[in-house]
C-alpha cells in the first residue's frame, strides 16, 4: 500500500491479547498491524516523524510510539487515521494545534499499567535542545507527575521489572534496570523520589582507567572486615530500603579459606581495595589521593611545573604492608604519599610535606651536586630537610630557570580526613636547574623501620616518615662509590620536557641491556627493585641486621645497612644511620624482584609493626606497653648469632640466581630466556613450598622450584599484545595471578593443580529453575465473548518446519541414480497417475459408504428416541403399584 520503501524495521512485537497480530514499526514513521493468519495488514498508522520504539498497552487496544522530535504518540488500534494523544514530555505545551517545539529524540519508551492507579510511561532521551551540558536522563511519567532522573553516563538500554511475566495482564512495575556505558543502575518505582538500589556488584572498576594493580593472598583475617567497615561509611545516603531485586542464579562454592585482596590504582589518583576471596569481587574501600593537592580550575590556572598534560595524579606504584596497614603510593608527577589506617575521622591542620632534590648531574664521583647539611646522626649520607607547612613559593632562579619547585601544590588549608587511610606524609621531587623530576621507577615501605625508599633514573632517596626527614639522597653512580665496575663519567641532565603521551606506559621504558658491552649506550642507570630485610650484609657477618637491597636496570644489586635506634621511645628521638655495605652482586638484565629464604627454603617475610589505632587516646598503661613493644621480626635480631644459612633469590629480566648468605656464593643459576625478557617475576608460597613465577614478553608463564631453580612449568599462555598486560600482571601466593585483559576486565588465572581440580565447584549458575506464576484469569465474559488472549502456534509459521510439507503427506523414496533411472521413472508416470486416480476414486467410494452408514445410524438413533418417548408417555400416569 506504500508508494515508497518504508525504510528499516525498528520494532516488532505481537498484540498481548492476540499472538496472531504483529505490530511492525518502520523508521520512516509507518506502523503496520499485520495479521499472521490472513497474511495481510489490518491497519496502517502514519506519523511524519521517525520512530525509535513502540510499546503496547496490556489490553492490546492501544500502543505508544516514541519519535525523533521528542514526541510520544498514543494510538488506538482501530483508529489508524491519527493518534488519540500526542505528548511532548520535555517540550512546551501544544496550543492551537501548532506543532510543538522539537526536542531531542526519545530513544526508547515503555508503557506499564497498574491495577489500582495510573500507568507508568518510562522513556530515555527527549530533552529540550537548550539543555546543553545536562547529563543523560531517564524520565518517569506517572499520572500528572514527571520525574527526570539524571545518570552519570550515557544510557545504553533500560528494562522495567514487573510483578507478572505475562504481557496481557496488569504489569504492576516495581523497578527499572538501567544499563549505562560504565554502570548498572536499578531504580525503585515503589518509593517516593524513585531512589536507586544499592548495587552489590563491582561495575566501576574502570570508572577511571586502571594504571597499576597489586594482588595479595593470605592476608590477615581482620583486614577485610576493617576495610569494609570504613568503606561502608563512604556509601552515599538515600538508597532504597529494599533489597536488590535481581536474585537469579547461584554462587559457586569456593575452596579457598584464606582472604585475598586486590588493589587497583587509577588515572584520577584514586585507589580501590577489592575483596577477591574465592571467586567473588567486591569493592571494599576507595581512597582519593588527589584530595591532598590543590586542583586547577581551568587550563589557564594550570601550573607551568606540570610534567604531564593529562592525569597528573595517576598512580604508578603501590607498596602495602597488610599487617601494619601502612600504604605508600607513587604518582606520575614524581610524588609519594604515605598513609596510615584509622577508624576515626580527623582534621589535619597542616599536611606534612617534604621536597627532595634528586640529581643526576654531579661534579665528581664522591659528592652530589647539592649542599650537604651536617646532621646530628653523624651519617655522611643523611640530609635533613625542613618540614614545610605550605608549598614552596620559589618557582624560578634569578635567571628564570625553574628550580626547587614540585610539580603539584599541596593544600595549605585544613584537610578533613574520613575514617580509613589518612595522610601521614607527602614527598615530592622538585625541579632542579630547569630539569623536571623523573618519574619514580621503584618503591618500598617498611613499618617496622618506619622508612620509605624510592628511586628513579637519577638515583635513590630514603625517608624516615616517623621523624619526617630524608636519610639518603644519592645518584645511582654514587651508590657504587669507588667500586663502580663501569667507570662511567657523569653526564649532563636532560633539559627537554617529558612527552605528554600515555604516561602510564612510561614506567615500562627501561633498559633491555643483557651485556656489559652496551653500558656506554645507556644514558642512565635507574633503580628498578627495592627490598627491606634482616639478613647478612657482608661476608664476615655472623648475625643478621636490618638492611635495604637495591637492584638497578644494569643488573646490579647493592646492599645498604640500616642502624636503627633501640626501643620505641629512642626511635622518636635518635636518627636512623644509613651506610653502604660494599656488597655488590650482578646479573644479566634489569633486576625485577628479590626475596630471602631460610635454611629450609621458606620465605622470610620482612619485619613489620602490628597495626594499632593511631588516633586513639593513650593512657599511662598504654604508653608503658608501647615502650616495651617491639616490631615483629620473623628473622633473628641483630644481636643474635646464627649458624644457619639464608638464601637470597634474585630475579632479573634474563636470569635468576640463588645466593647463599653470608658467603655470597651463587649456588644455583638459571637463564630464564635468551630471546625474550621477563615482564614480571614473583617469589611466592605454594603448597608448603616456595617457587619463582615468571611472565615473559613472549607470553610464556614459567615456574621454578626454590632454592634449586628447577623448571616446574612452562606454558605459552598469552603473548604481550599491549602495555596494559605488562603493567598489571602480578603473581601472588597459592598459585594465583591476575592482569587486566581489557580496560574494563580483570582476568584471574591459576597455576595451582588443586584449584584446577575444583574449578567446576567454584563456578556459579546463571539460571535457576523457579515455579511459573499462575496465568491471568480470563474471566467469564471475556471467555464467553472471545475477549481474552488468543494463542497461535508460532512453530507452524516461523519454526524449522515452516514452509515445508508435513512428513505424513510426502515421503521421499530414493530410487536408482543416473539418467537411466530418470528415464525409467518417466516411462511409468502414466501408470503411477492411473494408480493414484484409482486410489482416490476408491477412497472417495469408501468415504461415501461411510457417510451412508453414518446417516443410517442417525436414523436409527432418531427412531429409538421416538420409541423411548412413547414408552415414557404410556407409563407416565401409572402408579408404582400398578406395574
Amino acid at each position: 500500500s506504500s508508494k515508497s520503501h518504508p525504510g528499516p524495521v525498528v520494532h516488532i512485537s505481537d498484540n498481548p491479547m492476540d499472538e496472531g497480530k504483529l505490530l511492525i514499526g518502520y523508521e520512516s514513521g509507518t506502523v503496520v498491524l499485520w495479521d499472521l493468519k490472513s497474511k495481510r495488514a489490518d491497519y496502517r498508522y502514519t506519523y511524519d516523524e521517525a520512530i525509535h520504539s513502540v510499546a503496547w498497552h496490556h489490553e492490546g487496544k492501544q500502543f505508544i510510539c516514541s519519535h525523533s522530535d521528542g514526541t510520544l504518540t498514543i494510538w488506538n488500534v482501530r483508529s489508524p487515521a491519527k493518534p488519540i494523544q500526542t505528548i511532548v514530555p520535555h517540550g512546551k505545551q501544544i496550543k492551537d494545534g501548532k506543532k510543538p517545539e522539537p526536542c531531542k529524540p526519545i530513544l526508547k519508551v515503555e508503557y506499564k499499567t497498574t491495577r489500582n492507579g495510573e500507568p507508568f510511561i518510562i522513556l530515555s532521551g527527549g530533552l529540550a535542545y537548550d539543555t546543553a551540558g545536562r547529563r543523560p536522563c531517564l524520565t518517569v511519567m506517572h499520572g500528572k507527575s514527571t520525574a527526570v532522573l539524571e545518570m552519570d553516563y550515557q544510557i545504553v538500554d533500560f528494562l522495567t521489572l514487573c510483578e507478572t511475566p505475562y504481557p496481557n495482564d496488569f504489569q504492576e512495575p516495581y523497578a527499572v534496570v538501567v544499563l549505562l556505558e560504565q554502570d548498572l543502575v536499578v531504580i525503585d518505582l515503589a518509593q517516593n523520589g524513585y531512589p536507586i538500589f544499592e548495587n552489590p556488584y563491582p561495575l566501576s572498576i574502570h570508572e577511571s582507567p586502571v594504571t597499576c594493580c597489586e594482588y595479595f593472598a593470605d592476608c590477615p583475617e581482620d583486614l577485610i572486615p576493617a576495610l569494609y567497615f570504613v568503606g561502608n561509611r563512604q556509601k552515599r545516603q538515600g538508597y532504597s530500603k529494599k533489597e536488590w531485586p535481581i536474585s537469579g542464579g547461584n554462587w559457586g562454592v569456593g575452596i579457598q579459606s584464606y582472604p585475598e585482596i586486590i588493589i587497583t590504582g587509577h588515572a584520577d589518583g584514586s585507589i580501590k581495595f577489592w575483596d577477591a576471596s574465592a571467586i567473588t569481587l567486591q569493592l571494599l574501600y576507595k581512597l582519593k589521593t588527589a584530595k591532598v593537592f590543590e586542583k586547577s580550575r581551568n587550563k589557564e590556572d594550570k601550573p607551568s611545573t606540570d610534567i604531564v598534560d593529562e592525569d597528573p595524579y595517576a598512580i604508578q606504584m603501590i607498596s602495602w604492608c597488610p599487617e601494619s596497614r601502612i600504604l605508600c603510593v607513587a604518582g606520575v608527577s614524581a610524588h609519594v604519599i604515605i598513609y596510615r589506617f584509622s577508624k576515626q575521622e580527623v582534621t589535619t591542620d597542616v599536611i606534612p610535606m617534604l621536597e627532595v632534590r634528586l640529581l643526576y648531574e654531579i661534579n665528581d664521583l664522591e659528592s652530589p651536586d647539592i649542599e650537604q647539611v651536617p646532621t646530628p646522626s653523624g651519617g655522611p649520607n643523611s640530609q635533613p630537610i625542613v618540614l614545610q607547612s605550605h608549598p614552596s613559593t620559589s618557582s624560578s632562579s634569578s635567571d628564570g630557570i625553574r628550580d626547587n619547585v614540585p610539580c603539584l601544590r599541596v593544600k595549605s588549608t585544613p584537610l578533613k580526613q574520613s575514617a580509613g587511610y589518612q595522610v601521614e606524609l607527602v614527598i615530592q621531587l622538585v625541579w632542579v636547574s630547569g630539569e623536571p623530576p623523573q618519574q619514580i621507577t621503584s618503591l618500598a615501605v617498611n613499618s617496622a623501620y618506619g622508612l620509605v625508599v624510592f628511586g628513579n633514573c637519577n638515583g635513590i632517596a630514603m625517608v624516615d616518615y616517623i621523624q619526617k626527614t630524608v636519610l639518603l639522597n644519592l645518584g645511582t653512580i654514587e651508590l657504587y662509590g669507588s667500586n663502580d665496575p663501569y667507570q662511567r663519567q657523569p653526564r649532563s641532565p636532560r633539559k627537554t620536557r617529558q612527552p605528554s603521551g600515555d604516561v602510564r606506559d612510561n614506567s615500562f621504558s627501561r633498559s633491555r641491556s643483557s651485556s656489559v658491552t652496551s653500558i656506554d649506550k645507556e644514558s642512565r642507570e635507574a633503580i628498578s627493585a627495592l627490598h627491606f630485610c634482616e639478613t647478612f650484609t657482608r661476608k664476615p657477618d655472623i648475625s643478621t641486621s636490618p638492611c635495604l637491597w637495591v637492584g638497578t636496570t644494569l643488573g646490579t644489586v647493592l646492599v645498604i645497612v640500616l642502624n636503627l635506634p633501640p626501643g620505641r621511645d629512642q626511635r622518636l628521638l635518635q636518627p636512623v644511620i644509613v651506610s653502604p655495605s660494599g656488597t655488590i652482586l650482578r646479573l644479566k638484565g634489569a633486576i625485577l624482584r628479590m626475596a630471602f629464604l631460610d635454611s629450609l627454603g621458606a620465605i622470610i617475610p620482612s619485619a613489620y609493626e602490628a597495626w594499632r589505632e593511631p588516633n586513639a587516646p593513650e593512657d599511662k598503661d598504654d604508653k608503658e606497653r608501647l615502650k616495651k613493644r617491639r616490631p615483629v621480626s620473623v628473622s633473628p635480631s641483630s644481636s643474635q648469632e646464627i649458624t644457619e644459612n639464608q638464601y637470597a633469590v634474585i630475579c632479573s629480566e634474563k636470569q635468576a640466581k640463588v645466593i647463599s648468605l653470608p658467603s655470597q656464593n651463587c649456588i644455583y643459576k638459571h637463564n630464564i630466556t635468551e630471546t625474550s625478557f621477563v615482564l614480571r617475576g614473583d617469589i611466592v608460597s605454594m603448597s608448603n613450598s616456595t617457587c619463582l613465577a615468571c611472565f615473559c614478553a613472549n607470553g610464556h608463564i614459567m615456574t621454578f622450584s626454590l632454592p634449586s631453580l628447577r623448571p616446574l612449568l612452562d606454558v605459552n599462555y598469552l603473548p604481550l599484545t599491549n602495555m596494559r598486560i605488562a603493567r598489571t600482571f602480578c603473581f601472588t601466593n597459592n598459585g594465583q595471578a591476575l592482569y587486566l585483559v581489557s580496560p574494563t576486565e580483570i582476568q584471574r588465572i591459576t597455576y595451582s593443580q588443586e584449584t584446577c581440580e575444583n574449578l567446576q565447584e567454584m563456578l556459579g549458575e546463571m539460571f535457576t529453575p523457579v515455579e511459573t506464576p499462575e496465568a491471568p484469569n480470563r474471566g467469564f465474559f471475556k471467555g464467553l465473548f472471545g475477549g481474552g488472549a488468543q494463542s497461535l502456534d508460532r512453530e507452524d509459521l516461523f519454526g524449522e518446519t515452516s514452509g515445508r510439507p508435513r512428513p505424513t503427506v510426502v515421503t521421499h523414496i530414493p530410487g536408482p541414480g543416473g539418467m537411466e533411472g530418470v528415464k525409467g521413472a518417466a516411462t511409468g508416470v502414466g501408470a503411477e497417475l492411473a494408480r493414484a486416480r484409482w486410489a482416490l476414486d476408491e477412497r472417495g467410494q469408501k468415504l461415501g459408504e461411510l457417510e451412508d452408514r453414518t446417516a443410517a445410524m442417525l436414523a436409527s438413533a432418531d427412531s429409538f428416541s421416538k420409541h423411548a418417548h412413547e414408552m415414557m408417555l404410556k407409563y407416565k400416569e401409572k402408579k408404582w403399584y400398578q406395574f
